[in-house]
């Protein structure tokens, strides 16, 4: 019998943007042992999709080619491997992941987040029909939230949450503690916009950066004070109140420490999403000096209770997923260049 065909998207090697994606069928994946087929309904992208593209992590995890990218995938539970027990086709309670390591179920439909360090499994893929997908967490998805948001939020929200909990602040208890005073950069992209209204939600005094076009959405928000990141005030990301920060939760491409570090008070730190050569070198400097203002490196630790957190969230309106655009899978190749240049409000959403 004929292999079973679908239409996937992937690139043969590092490098080409956009430009080196290509549309192609390849053979549906069979489940193996503890893991699950899912039909796709949605898939989201992050930056790190085109920066894995690009070269990111290759000398400790090269990829194999060809490979179909994408990280957070919404989908349906369509056939079960070997092993796999209170999970079946089309079940609505219970459910499997997708593509890696770490899955969130939500009755038809699955949430899922890639895990870009498991390197038994680089073979992707989100930007395709289907995705074969071990069984690592599951939540249930309420009908309130749609497969679009639902790949919306895991790598995104995740990220925002973690580094808010680095920051110091509590989700878990009725005291959150004496308010901290928190600045967001990029608070309109697809991590600053879920930080503004997590930091809100432990109950944070926030000043938040974005172009001027989203001023309005951010302080819809809970953003406290908003700069327009072009402006003299905005690039100097002084608070107009005068606050100095507990912390900033740097979501912009590199800002140098010394535009951070008047605006700290004096134990505050920056937790940078996106450390390059430079803040690295900061957060070593740093520590060796026992500086109270710190620099921090963010790397976040996955918890199956964060997503069950983020997805009562959502389903209750309290956090609001915003989607820039939607694209077909064939116009994967616009949503991937929108992703580069990195102006998004909000999340990129591919629908198969």
């Amino acid at each position: 019998m004929a292999e079973k065909l679908m239409c996937a998207v992937q690139y043969d090697s590092y490098g080409g943007g956009a430009a080196g994606l290509k549309q192609v069928e390849v053979p549906v994946p069979t489940p193996s042992k503890g893991e699950v087929l899912l039909k796709l309904e949605a898939t989201t992208l992050n930056p790190i999709d085109w920066k894995i593209q690009k070269g990111l992590f290759r000398p400790l995890m090269p990829k194999r080619f060809p490979y179909i990218p994408a990280t957070d995938v919404a989908g349906e539970v369509v056939e079960v491997g070997p092993g796999v027990e209170n999970f079946k086709p089309g079940d609505k309670i219970d459910g499997g992941g997708s593509c890696s390591i770490l899955h969130l179920f939500y009755g038809f439909s699955l949430i899922v987040v890639m895990n870009i360090l498991d390197k038994k499994k680089q073979t992707g893929g989100g930007l395709a029909e289907y995705a074969v997908a071990k069984i690592d967490m599951t939540v249930h998805r309420p009908a309130e939230i749609s497969a679009a948001e639902g790949a919306s939020f895991p790598i995104a929200g995740l990220t925002a949450h973690g580094a808010l909990t680095l920051a110091g602040l509590k989700f878990d208890g009725p005291d959150p503690g004496p308010q901290k005073n928190i600045l967001v950069t990029a608070a309109s992209g697809g991590v600053g916009h879920f930080a503004v209204q997590l930091a809100k939600l432990g109950n944070a005094h926030v000043t938040a950066t974005c172009g001027v076009r989203n001023i309005d959405l951010v302080r819809s928000l809970g953003a406290d004070e908003v700069l327009d990141y072009k402006t003299p005030a905005g690039a100097v990301l002084k608070s107009p109140s005068g606050k100095k920060y507990d912390a900033v939760i740097q979501c912009a491409s590199a800002i140098p420490w010394s535009v951070f570090e008047p605006n700290l008070n004096s134990t505050g730190k920056v937790i940078d999403l996106t450390p390059g050569t430079s803040a690295m070198w900061t957060y070593a400097v740093k520590k060796l000096t026992l500086s109270k203002k710190q620099l921090v490196p963010f790397m976040n630790s996955v918890k199956a209770e964060n997503l069950v957190y983020l997805a009562e969230l959502v389903k209750q309106g309290n956090l609001k997923v915003v989607i820039d655009c939607k694209h077909a899978l064939n116009d994967a190749e616009a949503a991937w260049a929108k992703s580069i240049d990195g102006h998004a409000t909000g999340k990129i959403v591919v629908e198969p």
